[in-house]
């Protein structure tokens, strides 16, 4: 099968497009032909070594596809069933063998790029609004990246709890999508000062929740955006890495929280993971949520669609189709 591997760290031009062995199923194991995979932050992340894996390493932690093997043991899947997941390594590729537990079933009113595309960045909005700081009517938020593929999908589900929604995005064609999903506010960052005008859409109160993925040139700021009692909710470091600071600083303005959540902690159990699944595919499907989807490459062409990521040229979800 063919499959995008990298055999050292780096920028795009390390991802390699080559042959490797089609893998078996084990026990409690099923393969799944895979036929579409979603690009994420997380990927560039593991290409450039800053979250290593032992190499050679095939990426992609996202996709959806049709079981096409079994392993013995298995009982939630049988061949023919259409599937989808995110947090199973190797899913550049033409074949996956993913755990069965760590897979979910995808609605036949849903395509699979729907199915690859929503899982990973559907599930971390849920989470961020639902359970990280579960917001709540009368609440302001701002959320970094608003035209983003997590962002998109944040705003939505922002307003679904009622909330007021203060994004920040790079250009016009960001902010109109930004203003389409919802958001009542947008900030065009490379303009404006967003702290500043943060502070003047909120008479000086702050915001009761940042949701920031962008990092070192946000963090800052961000902090000083809040609310006393704000949550601070790095969630990403598309800018790079938060330098070393001293805690203190959450003390001096205003008794702050500031939490580094993962995915994969909040859907770390079965129950959890089909619940925040469910949802999110069930809202896809009712047209509840909107996921855009406008970039999608051949596998072949991984690499270009990093750089494009990379380069913030994307809005929406990024796809690979095998």
């Amino acid at each position: 099968m063919k499959a995008v591997r990298i055999h050292r760290f780096g920028g795009p031009e390390v991802m390699q497009y080559e042959d490797v062995p089609t893998p078996t199923p084990g026990p409690g194991q099923v393969l799944v032909k895979l036929a579409a995979a979603g690009v994420n932050y997380i990927d560039v992340y593991q290409r450039t070594g800053l979250y290593p894996n032992p190499l050679p390493y095939t990426l992609g932690l996202e996709g959806a596809g049709t079981v096409v093997a079994v392993g013995p043991e298995v009982t939630l899947f049988k061949e023919g069933d259409r599937v989808a997941y995110t947090g199973i390594p190797g899913s550049y590729a033409e074949y996956v063998v993913a755990p069965e537990a760590r897979l979910v079933r995808l609605p036949d009113e849903l395509d699979f790029k729907v199915g690859a595309g929503a899982m990973l960045q559907g599930m971390t909005a849920h989470y961020l609004a639902y359970s990280t700081y579960p917001l709540k009517p009368g609440d302001t938020c701002l959320i970094h990246a608003a035209a983003g593929g997590v962002g998109l999908l944040l705003v939505q589900m922002a307003k679904q709890c009622g909330a007021r929604v203060i994004g920040t995005v790079s250009t016009e064609e960001k902010a109109a999508l930004a203003r389409e999903a919802g958001a009542d506010e947008v900030i065009l960052y490379t303009q404006q000062d967003f702290e500043a005008e943060v502070k003047r859409l909120t008479n000086g109160k702050g915001v009761n929740v940042v949701y920031d993925s962008v990092g070192k040139t946000t963090f800052e700021k961000s902090l000083n955006c809040l609310a006393p009692l704000g949550y601070m909710v790095l969630y990403g470091q598309s800018s790079g890495p938060v330098p070393p600071f001293d805690p203190a600083i959450l003390n001096a303005k205003g008794s702050l929280f500031l939490t580094r959540p993962s995915l994969f902690h909040y859907i770390a159990d079965r129950a959890s993971l089909e619940k925040r699944a469910g949802d999110v595919l069930g809202w896809i499907a009712s047209g509840k949520l909107k996921l855009r989807m406008e970039h999608t490459f051949p596998l072949a062409e991984a690499a270009e669609a990093h750089r494009q990521l990379e380069g913030r040229r994307t809005t929406g979800k990024v796809l690979l189709l095998p």
